[in-house]
Order: C-alpha cells, then sequence, then structure tokens
C-alpha cells in the first residue's frame, strides 16, 4: 500500500460559473394575493396544466406549496365540470 495511486475529487479543477443566476421562482397566486383558486377561471387554470393535460409540478411552475395543493383539487374540479380536459391527443 506504499504506492497507492492518490485519487483526486470528482470536480476538483471545475469552477462554478458566475455567469448562470438563477432566477428566483414566485407564486403568482401569492403576488396577487389570492385566497381562492377558482376552478371556474379556467383560463388561468390553463397555464398551470400540460398540453397533455397534465397538472405541472412546482418546480416547472413556481408554485408555493400551500396554493399547489389548492391549484390541484381547482383544476379536478374544472374537469369534473368539463371546463378542462382530462386528456388532449
Amino acid at each position: 500500500m506504499a504506492n497507492a495511486p492518490v485519487r483526486k475529487p470528482a470536480r476538483a479543477g471545475k469552477k462554478k460559473s458566475f455567469y448562470f443566476r438563477a432566477r428566483k421562482k414566485f407564486c403568482p397566486f401569492c403576488a396577487d394575493k389570492t385566497d381562492i383558486i377558482d376552478y371556474k377561471d379556467a383560463a388561468r387554470l390553463r397555464r398551470f396544466v400540460s398540453d397533455k393535460g397534465k397538472i405541472l409540478p412546482r418546480r416547472a411552475t413556481g408554485v408555493c406549496a400551500k396554493h399547489q395543493r389548492a391549484l390541484a383539487s381547482a383544476v379536478k374540479k374544472a374537469r369534473v365540470m368539463a371546463l378542462l380536459p382530462f386528456v388532449s391527443r
């Protein structure tokens, strides 16, 4: 074990780029100070649904956890009332 190879850390020579700075996502519902997300507002709910009809995750939309739960139930209610499609082909 006298001549064991010296291992370098995986990211030894890499520096973080200071040019790329991720923009802070903000919750549009907190910005508008809305308490209740209305399931009848299909135009607003459509922004948070993918083209295939799936509810987009928080990391994609920037919605906070409290409003994401309310948003999911509002989208589900809008689907039952036929304001939003369940799936799009």
